[in-house]
């Protein structure tokens, strides 16, 4: 890249990144308690909920991986397109109310391990040790995929050695979420998900308009064959179909189990709100993974010389290089940074608070300072994204499949087990026992196996909702107190209706 075009783009990064760092510096004065930090005192808007959520939801995959998948595979990626669309709106219909009412009643729980151990009033704190096991492993996984996003764009775009460019992109991440906690995490994802918004549906009607309308376009996309433009590839059997759309809409039901996105629900400053919220995070969804879709479509046509492979990932960065002028290039750039750092950071946060509150409180000092539980999410946060730039050391990975087997980890553990405990009173202990644990051992197992080319989402989930009937059915009762305590969360949630 000559010096008259990348200076520009620089200065654009340049500028997103001290606005990002600066937000971090200025929340860092209000971490007074453990609560602001993981929690921002549970103060959010409307706005910051919804845009935080879905910001923090589609990372780097939304602008890299997702188009990467449309540009090698057509429009059947709009399968896994409404699996998302339609697991978002059933997770915010049927969990965010019941799940912020709950989890303030269950003797204010900060977290998504706090919040199981006080349902079920597990005083011996095993659900919680286990449940803080899966958040560190698969959120390990899931921030090792944001910090390959990162590195790809930087040696992308300024020729930064792979390594020297994920170290760079992880260093910001790091810098505001261990400064800033949940307060800068959810002020930067509003920002970053409005870059996310506009920037995903320029760029495909940019290259659409360049090549001269929506009928060019086609003409030239045409030479694709049938199977690019079909639902329903031909060349593709029965069973293999069945398959493609069962995993593409499983992907859905990873929603309920999303520690990051919960988190948000959790956060939100008055319950009533959470239907204004729902209402701009749907419409900020359809249309941001929809336009997502069409940039790897518009770009089979847009770019010139073929991507293959990982490299299909690299499609918006290509094509938003030569639709507007620099400055502006690196302002679309940046919405990719910023995709990717919206996830990591509350990744980061969300795994931070289940080694400081989880097992560091709850295990080892159950007296800790504020200021130590503070100090020790912020070490935590270090020590991750460490491990996480290790395992994304590799450039060849892909940033879908990386994404896929986290999502499906925490979709697995937790998605049946926080649904079923929110709406049925006869859930036990035991129960939550073995959905966690049966959950999260499915998605391990089958992915190294992958059995039937199932994603292993779909089983984990299925076998995690019968193992909690099952083993609840076979158990006593739940406790007086328990069923109480859960009278009195729904009834406040319909109360607020």
């Amino acid at each position: 890249m000559d010096f008259n075009n990348s200076w520009p783009i620089a200065l654009a990064f340049i500028l997103y990144l001290i606005l990002m760092m600066g937000i971090g510096l200025y929340y860092s004065r209000q971490q007074k308690n453990l609560s602001s930090y993981i929690l921002g005192d549970r103060k959010l808007g409307p706005w910051l909920t919804s845009m935080s959520a879905e910001a923090s939801d589609m990372s780097g995959w939304m602008l890299m991986g997702l188009p990467g998948y449309a540009y090698l595979h057509g429009l059947s990626a709009f399968w896994t397109g409404i699996g998302l669309i339609i697991g978002t709106w059933a997770n915010w219909l049927l969990v965010s109310k019941r799940l912020r009412n709950y989890t303030e009643v269950a003797n204010n729980s900060l977290t998504i391990p706090d919040y199981l151990s006080n349902r079920f009033e597990d005083t011996k704190n095993g659900l919680r040790l286990i449940c803080a096991v899966f958040i560190i492993l698969f959120f390990i996984i899931y921030t090792s995929s944001g910090f390959v996003a990162a590195g790809r764009l930087f040696n992308t775009i300024f020729g930064i050695p792979y390594f020297h460019a994920l170290l760079l992109g992880a260093f910001v991440v790091v810098f505001y979420t261990f400064l800033g906690g949940f307060s800068a995490v959810a002020l930067t994802d509003f920002i970053q998900g409005t870059m996310m918004f506009f920037t995903v549906i320029y760029v495909p009607l940019a290259a659409t308009i360049a090549l001269g309308g929506p009928v060019p376009t086609m003409d030239i996309l045409s030479g694709e064959g049938p199977d690019f433009f079909s639902f329903f590839p031909a060349s593709t059997s029965m069973s293999a179909l069945l398959i493609m759309l069962v995993s593409s809409l499983g992907w859905g039901l990873g929603y309920f189990g999303q520690p990051h996105i919960l988190v948000k629900f959790m956060a939100i400053g008055d319950a009533d709100d959470l239907k204004k919220s729902t209402h701009i995070a749907m419409l900020w969804v359809l249309l941001s993974l929809g336009f997502a879709i069409a940039i790897g479509i518009v770009g089979k046509a847009y770019l010139s010389t073929p991507l293959e492979n990982a490299d299909a990932e690299r499609v918006f960065i290509i094509m938003a290089k030569s639709l507007s002028a620099p400055f502006i290039t690196g302002i679309i750039w940046s919405a990719i940074l910023a995709a990717i750092m919206s996830t990591s950071s509350s990744q980061l946060l969300v795994t931070s608070s289940a080694v400081s509150r989880d097992l560091f409180q709850a295990f080892l000092f159950k007296n800790a300072s504020e200021k130590t539980l503070i100090r020790v999410s912020r070490i935590s946060v270090l020590v991750v994204s460490i491990i996480a730039v290790y395992l994304g050391s590799d450039p060849d990975s892909y940033i879908f499949q990386i994404v896929s087997y986290a999502w499906a980890g925490f979709g697995a553990c937790f998605g049946a087990t926080i649904l079923l405990s929110l709406y049925w009173k006869r859930m036990t202990l035991k129960g939550a026992y073995a959905g966690v644990l049966i959950g999260g051992i499915t998605v391990l197992i089958w992915k190294q196996f992958e059995w039937f080319g199932i994603y292993e989402l779909v089983p984990g989930f299925f076998l995690s909702t019968i193992s909690i009937i099952v083993v609840s059915l076979l158990d006593k009762e739940p406790s007086e107190s328990i069923l109480k305590t859960f009278e009195k969360a729904i009834s406040l949630s319909k109360k607020h209706k």
